[in-house]
């Protein structure tokens, strides 16, 4: 499931940099039975397997034991799970100054709660909906911190500009064609006025989080230039009826 996230993209350019490194260990290499079950039904009864704590604990005792070795790291141990804590900017860019990390991905209806008791650092969730198995919510969380990391953009200007870096969403961009049937690239943009541009644009951004998530406002202390833009806006929405 990993071979897309190693062969394209940002992350695929920063393995071949050399900027990080990504290892994918797999706990069926860690089974001792025939069957190289990792899995097994859940005590107390009830639908769904339920992943056993053995593989996937000798298994992460191998990957530490190697990455202590290469490195001298001792990583963080991730296990993405619904329960956990919720996946912010923040949080990506914490995970970004972090020596090492290790992914645990569950699949079925879980792990072994004692493999988390025993072994887990941090508990992560992309969000509050199920899927599968954790590979795909450890791939975003991949992709994010690897966009932190020095020389993985070709602009820098680009990762402080994204949504939720300074706690606001992006606002509008825009390409060529100037009018695309009717729908014209505003003035402001083609005006060569960089200091016009910079507050359009972050009055924009001001606008759209208002808009769409109250709730980043509420908890951030806005700087006297954002009140200002940001109030323009209320303001001038209110006057137009909008």
């Amino acid at each position: 499931m990993f071979t897309a996230l190693k062969q394209d993209g940002i992350v695929a350019r920063a393995l071949d940099k050399g900027l990080f490194d990504l290892e994918i260990t797999n706990p069926r290499d860690f089974t001792t039975d025939n069957y190289r079950r990792i899995d097994d039904k859940t005590f107390g009864g009830g639908a769904g397997m339920v992943m056993k704590i053995e593989p996937l604990e000798l298994a992460l005792t191998d990957l530490k034991k190697r990455l202590e070795q290469k490195n001298s790291v001792k990583p963080l141990v991730i296990y993405m799970s619904p329960q956990g804590k919720k996946v912010t900017q923040a949080v990506i860019n914490n995970l970004a100054t972090q020596d090492g990390v290790v992914i645990v991905c569950g699949r079925y209806e879980g792990v072994d709660e004692r493999f988390i008791e025993r072994n887990v650092d941090l508990e992560l969730s992309i969000g509050d909906f199920v899927v599968s198995g954790g590979e795909i919510p450890a791939m975003l969380v991949i992709d994010g911190v690897v966009r932190q990391i020095p020389g993985s953009m070709n602009s820098i200007e680009s990762v402080e500009h994204d949504s939720f870096m300074d706690g606001l969403l992006d606002c509008p961009h825009y390409t060529v064609p100037r009018d695309y049937h009717g729908f014209k690239v505003p003035d402001v943009l083609l005006s060569g006025n960089h200091e016009l541009i910079r507050q359009w644009r972050l009055q924009q951004g001001l606008w759209r989080t208002y808009l769409r998530r109250p709730d980043l406002l509420e908890n951030k202390q806005l700087t006297k230039e954002q009140s200002r833009l940001l109030n323009l806006m209320i303001s001038r929405n209110k006057i137009e009826g909008k």
